[in-house]
């Protein structure tokens, strides 16, 4: 009872940390500033874990922002732009903030980025004052702030929007270069239309770069609840409650049950993995079922060997997969946390089954 009740907790833990918001934890409503300038508006940025406040000066076409994001390893960067022709980086007109190293202070330089292999501090192509950049304190040191205003182009405020772009990345030069930034699905669809007056439909802006990232997390989130939880359940399933008379033959039926769940689930063809399971279980799965002999058939010896050697070894790829595709989505780490105290709560259960079974198995050839 106390082993699958520490499984439903685990479970509970996990879904809720897939189903939440990644910005509910944090929001940009939830941060405020010293000193006495306000930003009516603010955004959840959809990608690393970054956060935009800003106001706009529509008779002086002016725009005042403080862009919030941790660089991605301790000592790196954080970077917003305004691309004026493009919605890259490439011809972006940017903001880097970083720890100096020799100073010991968050500093700011602007880049115009006229190309991705030129990358130095010059003068960006319209003005932009009042920069700073801060460490968030409270934060263990882990958070940059850029502070700026800027004046936007004509041609641009007319629009009502501008392009922006955000960036992180893992570190500065002794010499104030900043070193080049990961090129994972998060780094590549950090951008996205800025709507001037606010209207940003709650900051869940980002286009169709944004619109691909939410589909990978669905196929992620359906692969990791898949491969990831209910495959080791169905193996935890055949290889104990059969031990059980009065469970047979409802155990058969709970795992192809569980094994067809599972196959139902999946999102579509085409997983980031090299290592998805599901390239291997279908075919498996249906050569398994086909050829199945019965329990007392000289053959089934090796159908056993055959059915217990794929099931394994598409249990660890699947447990693989599920911490590969965490890696590539790059997502807050109670994702990685919550499905750690899943697998970790499956594998006690497992122990604590073989055990039990273990001791059944001889009490019956000693009383045999």
């Amino acid at each position: 009872m106390a082993a699958s009740s520490s499984v439903g907790i685990s479970l509970s833990f996990f879904f809720w940390a897939l189903l939440i918001s990644p910005s509910v934890s944090q929001t940009c409503k939830s941060q405020t500033f010293s000193g006495d300038k306000t930003y009516p508006h603010c955004l959840d940025l959809p990608q690393l874990k970054a956060f935009l406040h800003y106001s706009y000066d529509e008779p002086n076409t002016t725009l005042a922002v403080v862009f919030s994001a941790p660089p991605s390893k301790p000592g790196g960067w954080i970077a917003w732009a305004i691309n004026p022709q493009a919605t890259g980086m490439a011809g972006a007109q940017t903001v880097v903030a970083f720890k100096d190293p020799s100073k010991g202070v968050a500093v700011v330089k602007t880049l115009n980025i006229s190309s991705y292999s030129t990358i130095i501090p010059s003068k960006l192509a319209f003005d932009v004052w009042d920069m700073k950049a801060e460490e968030v304190s409270g934060d263990g040191g882990g958070t940059l702030r850029i502070f700026a205003r800027i004046k936007v182009p004509s041609d641009l405020a007319a629009k009502g929007k501008v392009n922006q772009v955000w960036q992180v990345g893992p570190g500065v030069s002794p010499e104030g270069m900043i070193a080049k930034h990961d090129f994972d699905t998060a780094n590549l669809y950090s951008k996205g239309p800025l709507d001037l007056s606010g209207n940003n439909n709650g900051g869940e802006g980002g286009g169709e770069g944004d619109s691909r990232v939410k589909k990978r997390n669905i196929h992620g989130i359906l692969n990791a609840v898949s491969w990831g939880i209910l495959f080791p359940v169905g193996a935890i399933v055949a290889r104990y409650m059969r031990i059980f008379e009065s469970a047979d033959p409802a155990w058969f039926y709970i795992h192809v049950s569980l094994l067809t769940s599972l196959v139902l689930l999946v999102g579509p063809p085409g997983s980031s993995s090299v290592t998805s399971p599901k390239v291997f279980v279908l075919p498996a799965t249906m050569f398994a079922m086909l050829l199945r002999p019965k329990k007392d058939h000289k053959y089934r010896l090796y159908w056993n060997i055959y059915h217990h050697g794929v099931g394994y070894s598409i249990l660890t790829l699947g447990i693989i997969n599920v911490f590969k595709g965490l890696s590539i989505l790059n997502p807050q780490d109670t994702y990685k946390t919550a499905y750690i105290a899943v697998i970790a709560s499956l594998g006690g259960i497992a122990l604590l089954f073989e055990a039990v079974t273990w001791v059944i198995v001889l009490k019956r050839k000693s009383n045999s």
